[in-house]
């Protein structure tokens, strides 16, 4: 596929095709069904989870596993081109299709305002929202130390995200819209899913079976 080339450069280019079919709009309605991403790596491979659960109750419905190669190399910016093709294939295998999905990365809080988020967005045709544990680019100010306190996150004179307290005391995280969601929406369906964790539940239950599937041979 022209979307998983194994060089930086063609990379590049598939970035720059890709942002121009981002949107950056309001969510048009609630979503009934909302899916956490995330992928761990195992020696020569990728894999990835999508754990799918009832919004906003939070209800989990099921998790869909899928393996790829590992055949793009690490560079900073590029981690949708090392996990993509996984974490398609594993939404691919939900009997569900959600309404929003949640990546473990960058939206628009990227150099090139396309980060793993934006990117599955928009193969995937579906509202994402990305969820970062670090910052990828901007400035901000440090938000309070309370759960829910918050502040823009600004790169070359443009807000692309917020920097959230999804836990008191706790490390921020970083969130940017991905693709046919506002940085607003994003905030409140990352708030919705919180429970006493850092991470929302959706990818904080992705992101611990990821991890457990790497010494198993079931995928």
């Amino acid at each position: 596929m022209r979307q998983w080339p194994k060089d930086i450069a063609r990379a590049k280019k598939v970035q720059s095709l890709l942002r121009k079919k981002v949107r950056i709009i309001p969510l048009k309605k609630t979503p009934a069904l909302i899916a956490g991403l995330d992928a761990a790596f195992d020696d020569n491979r990728v894999i990835a989870v999508a754990s799918l659960y009832r919004y906003p109750e939070l209800t989990h419905i099921e998790d869909a596993v899928a393996s790829e190669p590992d055949n793009f190399p690490y560079a900073s910016g590029f981690l949708s081109f090392r996990e993509g093709r996984a974490i398609i294939k594993a939404v691919g295998k939900l009997h569900h299709k959600p309404d929003v999905v949640i990546c473990d990365g960058q939206g628009i809080a990227h150099p090139r305002r396309m980060g793993i988020a934006s990117h599955i967005g928009v193969l995937l045709n579906v509202a994402s929202i990305g969820c970062a544990k670090s910052r990828l680019v901007g400035e901000y100010n440090e938000p309070g130390l309370q759960k829910g306190q918050m502040s823009g996150l600004y790169y070359q004179g443009k807000r692309v995200g917020t920097v959230l307290r999804t836990r008191t005391n706790v490390r921020p995280v970083f969130v940017s819209p991905g693709h046919k969601i506002d940085i607003a929406g994003s905030v409140r369906i990352i708030m919705d899913c919180l429970s006493e964790f850092r991470l929302p539940e959706p990818v904080r239950r992705a992101d611990r079976i990821s991890k457990e599937m790497k010494t198993s041979e079931r995928i």
